[in-house]
């Protein structure tokens, strides 16, 4: 269940898996934890949700490929 209204970043697959460790290693309490989303599929993504300090959730995707950002 993505929660709405939210902040949403897009970013490389490389660095999403950068910050996505960084995160985890940082003890950051994830609503929605790493995770792919329509894998083998046209516009294949990583997403994880947090909330910041303030309580805003987060969305955070990677993408390998930006061509595919809003195939779904």
């Amino acid at each position: 269940m993505v929660m709405m209204p939210h902040l949403g970043v897009i970013l490389r697959l490389d660095d999403w898996f950068a910050l996505a460790e960084r995160l985890e290693k940082g003890g950051i309490a994830f609503d929605i934890p790493p995770v792919v989303r329509f894998e083998g599929e046209p516009g294949e993504q990583r997403t994880m949700f947090f909330f910041d300090p303030s309580g805003n959730p987060i969305e955070v995707k990677g993408f390998k490929d930006f061509e595919s950002v809003f195939a779904h």
